[in-house]
């Protein structure tokens, strides 16, 4: 059963409590968790305080299903930076966000983090090499903590690495691991790819290659404030078989988060097919 979750940021500004509280009385099932919204360092969390987290977000009745925007923090972290420091701290900070994520009780990543993914235009195909090691690493993490790592096909507005979920495909498939996927964010496929979502969604879901949707207009609104129509995209994912999270993600709050959290929601529902 598809469960419509709501990414913790639209409403990072409250208390975590407060954000939870909220996301319930709109009616999500869950918070999909930006970890940079926890702390400066979200790899520095005790266990009594990771344990807090998940405690706050069950008490409500919601449950975190995963973490997304996973490199902004701790500061300085990138795949494909020149420093071999760097590039191993983050391929640590990969996989220790796969415990956190299970230990939050969340059953995915999704790896967007454009910023800190980006090739250089001097020697592309060594900083691919850099990526693919990391995404090794933490598909390995993934599979121990039984969780799924999802790379994120972002706009080429966003970055020059990873655009389509094609090319996410064939980066899948080159790593070979169950517990590394791909998945669909709405606003960049809308953006990027040379078909339609509902039709990217028919062509992937039966590969099982696709784990995880976002659901945000390409204007990057939420859902309904433009001109994707969202009834299609919740009919493939039905006709598909899609069992996983739908999380929404806007990036424009209007006209505020908790409006574009409520408006998401209202809109989803009378879209869902039945």
């Amino acid at each position: 059963m598809m469960r419509l979750s709501l990414c913790n940021e639209v409403l990072a500004p409250l208390p975590l409590a407060e954000q939870c509280r909220m996301a319930a009385e709109l009616g999500y099932a869950g918070l999909e968790i930006a970890p940079f919204t926890l702390g400066d360092d979200p790899l520095a969390l005790s266990g009594t305080e990771r344990r807090n987290v998940r405690r706050i977000v069950e008490a409500s009745g919601l449950v975190v299903t995963g973490l997304h925007w996973l490199l902004v923090a701790p500061k300085g972290l990138s795949l494909t930076d020149p420093s071999e420091t760097v590039r191993r701290r983050t391929q640590s900070a990969m996989q220790q966000l796969c415990g956190l994520c299970a230990e939050l009780g969340g059953r995915y990543l999704v790896h967007g983090s454009p910023a800190q993914r980006k090739l250089p235009e001097d020697k592309p195909a060594t900083a691919r090499a850099w990526a693919m090691e990391a995404f090794a690493a933490a598909a390995d993490a993934a599979k121990r903590n039984g969780v799924v790592y999802c790379l994120e096909p972002l706009s080429r507005h966003e970055t020059n690495f990873v655009n389509t979920v094609a090319e996410a495909v064939e980066i899948v498939r080159e790593i070979g691991n169950p517990n590394f996927r791909t998945m669909v964010d709405c606003s960049a496929a809308g953006l990027t790819e040379a078909v339609s979502v509902p039709s990217l969604l028919q062509k992937w879901l039966p590969t099982g290659m696709i784990a995880h949707v976002q659901v945000n207009d390409p204007n990057r609104k939420a859902p309904g404030q433009g001109e994707m129509d969202f009834a299609p995209i919740l009919k493939a994912l039905k006709a598909g078989g899609y069992e996983g999270d739908i999380a929404v993600e806007p990036f424009i709050y209007q006209p505020d988060g908790p409006g574009s959290a409520k408006f998401a929601i209202d809109y989803l529902r009378r879209m869902m097919p039945q």
